[in-house]
């Protein structure tokens, strides 16, 4: 039986024409969801262009293979966390990729379906796993947390300036046995925050926004995915990445930055003496945004981010492919 699932792809033709997909080229997406922006990968890529699909939410997985079947043989599938790809295609015998992309964050169904416990507007288990065959749920890793860590956490993950009393209510509501779902949790941050007026956004999004980064590691997956992606890539490969928050952003904006100006020189050094060497260029200088019409018919897609690299070829590549 195939789950329902119901998402939109944000920056799909943004994404598709920056990862450049031509026939007989194989291309990564490690983040399948979906398969929106697969589906549109490989229909670019055709008539013999493969992908490779990664996705570490097995419901995700098994639409990915469902909506993707008439590709037949150029699509494979992979259940696991991008930050494992390089290790997991090397294995496979799949290196180099000529393209890789990443959607980060939650999606659309994740956050629709009561049951995966990721959304303060319906009523669920205090869960938030992308994959639930592995790490902790939420309520176990409130459990295991002091007060002085919980704060931290909502403090820099979800930049909740009130982390502090929103942390001691969790902890107390926890003990007393009166914090068991993600209703309950809404309303704990709401009575703890005490908005004024009209707001933006619910109370308790950050506090969800902290919980779910949390437990999914993604801060610390996108790290690791990042250390070893230049191994993934062909010379002349691009990496697209598309991030929903600042945090996740400012991390994929430094590490483009410091691939594409390595040099560790004193500024006052007319001349470069450390021998770092560009390893990618910025195909775009600024992040690129959804369009005004993609905002408005999909409000998911507002805080959307895309950057692109591409892999520079340099001289121990030309050396490797001789």
């Amino acid at each position: 039986m195939i789950v329902q699932f119901d998402h939109t792809s944000v920056l799909l033709s943004e994404a598709v024409e920056a990862l450049a997909p031509q026939t007989g080229r194989r291309y990564l997406d490690g983040t399948v969801g979906g398969a929106g922006h697969a589906c549109a990968l490989l229909e670019a890529c055709a008539p013999d262009g493969t992908l490779i699909c990664l996705d570490r939410d097995a419901e995700a997985l098994a639409v990915a293979r469902q909506r993707l079947v008439h590709f037949a043989d150029r699509v494979q599938f992979f259940h696991d966390s991008f930050d494992q790809a390089e290790a997991l295609l090397a294995e496979a015998g799949l290196l180099p990729v000529d393209g890789a992309l990443l959607d980060l964050g939650v999606s659309s169904h994740q956050l629709d379906v009561a049951a995966r416990g990721f959304s303060f507007s319906k009523d669920g288990p205090l869960d938030m796993r992308m994959d639930p065959s592995r790490s902790l749920p939420a309520d176990a890793l409130i459990d295991s947390l002091s007060e002085n860590e919980l704060s931290k956490i909502l403090r820099s993950y979800g930049e909740e300036r009130q982390s502090g009393r929103i942390a001691r209510s969790i902890k107390q509501a926890r003990s007393s046995g009166q914090l068991n779902s993600t209703a309950e949790l809404a309303a704990l941050v709401e009575q703890v925050v005490r908005p004024r007026g009209p707001q933006r956004i619910h109370p308790a999004t950050r506090t969800f926004q902290a919980l779910r980064i949390a437990v999914n590691d993604e801060l610390g997956a996108l790290t690791r995915f990042l250390d070893r992606a230049l191994g993934l890539l062909a010379p002349a490969g691009r990496l697209a990445i598309i991030s929903f928050h600042s945090l996740e952003d400012r991390i994929v904006k430094q590490t483009f930055a410091k691939w594409a100006n390595p040099c560790r020189c004193p500024p006052t050094i007319p001349q470069c003496a450390c021998g770092e060497k560009p390893r990618i260029r910025l195909i775009s200088k600024k992040a690129l945004r959804p369009t005004e019409a993609e905002c408005m018919a999909n409000p998911r897609a507002r805080s959307a981010r895309l950057r692109v690299a591409e892999r520079i070829e340099i001289d121990e590549d030309l050396a490797v492919r001789r």
